[in-house]
């Protein structure tokens, strides 16, 4: 089974992406990204899949894989259940990486650990505590305070002690066929052109399919239609936002993920995550709180 290509969204003016998430989520599937990626399980318990590895999860896990290693996180909670912050997370693409190094060569004491991600790493409990406050800091950061947060959480996992490495050596996911499968490639295309209204036709003639047979396609590989799935990844990054920058007003978020009109991106919110987007934003710092006081 292929995994899905997740599309990693790396705002404006920022060298990486730092947030957190809820669950059900969209990124809970069987899933791949170019970048490496930092994962710590704020809540529930469940199963996880890092390439060939699978076992249990629980609060404070702390994995880090890298770029194209398929992965999933499934909560064991109640159906129709919703679970405010469930994961925290710190995606930061190759290209990072490797600039740094050319530009710093203290940047060589992570070589083994970037290598290591790409089987993907369980940090142990003692880690995990030294890490999360500092991804809690990160999220809510700006500037060059959020550069410094993010090179000293590098630098705890590479000196880490007690580690282990997950997938198999003889794991090997065929990367570059997944990621120039016809719908892979749609699918970044429209992530790369999310604020313009891609038609169907254009991602049709990427493909090379008929208009009807791309439509079938892309429902059956995402489950949706194009309008709902490209809705969905705008709430999305509206989401990111809006836990990114408290500060941040809703009406400026709306208009920068792509929508039109106020109204409009109400609704669309309200559809897909059962609130509005200042319910959405207090229900985040409800649940931050009683985290910090816990």
């Amino acid at each position: 089974m292929q995994p899905d290509l997740e599309l990693v969204h790396i705002r404006k003016g920022e060298s990486f992406a730092a947030w957190k998430h809820g669950y059900p989520f969209r990124t809970v599937r069987w899933h791949y990204h170019p970048e490496y990626e930092i994962h710590l399980v704020v809540a529930t318990h469940g199963k996880f899949y890092i390439g060939d590895h699978f076992g249990n999860f629980g609060p404070g896990q702390l994995i880090m894989t890298g770029p194209n290693l398929p992965q999933n996180w499934i909560s064991d909670i109640t159906p129709g259940d919703i679970i405010p912050c469930r994961t925290a997370v710190i995606q930061f693409p190759e290209s990072l990486v490797d600039n740094a190094r050319a530009a710093f060569p203290e940047m060589e004491t992570l070589r083994h650990l970037l290598d290591r991600s790409r089987r993907g790493i369980l940090f142990c409990d003692q880690t995990s505590r030294a890490v999360g406050p500092l991804m809690h800091d990160l999220i809510k950061a700006r500037g060059v305070r959020r550069l410094g947060l993010f090179f000293q959480i590098l630098d705890i996992l590479a000196h880490a002690q007690g580690s282990q490495t997950l997938a198999s050596l003889s794991f090997v996911l065929d990367a570059e066929r997944a990621e120039d499968s016809d719908m892979n490639r749609a699918l970044a295309h429209l992530r790369e052109n999310l604020l313009d209204q891609i038609s169907e036709t254009t991602l049709a003639d990427l493909t090379g399919q008929t208009l009807s047979g791309f439509s079938r396609s892309f429902k059956a590989h995402t489950g949706t239609t194009l309008v709902r799935y490209r809705n969905q990844m705008r709430i999305d990054l509206a989401c990111h936002m809006l836990l990114s920058d408290p500060q941040a007003r809703i009406a400026d978020i709306c208009y920068e993920v792509g929508f039109s009109n106020l109204s409009n991106f109400n609704r669309h919110f309200l559809k897909l995550k059962k609130m509005s987007p200042s319910e959405f934003r207090a229900t985040f710092a409800a649940n931050q709180t009683v985290r910090m006081a816990g």
